[in-house]
């Protein structure tokens, strides 16, 4: 880790990796959302099962952690978990909206 890290106890050293891990996933998913580029290829691309794929994962680390966690590590998965699914779910309705208008029949 970095000095900053060093300075830390060790509670507060788990509950900043919890976080990063948190923001990595919050990433995946914005990535697959659409709204940032992905660095391997450098292009704006949705892929929404990623995206539920990393929102799932989140909510499964939201079960699996409840009270094991301070309450500030819980807010922020909480509040990242609502945002995205937020987004996903604005994400999922213009897709379907979208395939209806290219296919009609549907």
């Amino acid at each position: 880790m970095s000095n900053n890290g060093d300075k830390l106890n060790e509670e507060q050293q788990e509950q900043l990796l919890f976080m990063m891990l948190v923001q990595q996933h919050q990433q995946i998913a914005m990535i697959g959302l659409g709204n940032l580029q992905d660095p391997s290829t450098e292009e704006m691309e949705k892929d929404l099962s990623s995206a539920k794929y990393a929102i799932d994962t989140m909510a499964m680390l939201k079960k699996y952690t409840k009270g094991n966690i301070s309450d500030e590590a819980a807010g922020y998965l909480e509040q990242t978990l609502t945002n995205l699914r937020m987004n996903y779910a604005e994400e999922a309705k213009k897709a379907k909206s979208g395939s209806k208008e290219q296919n009609p029949d549907k």
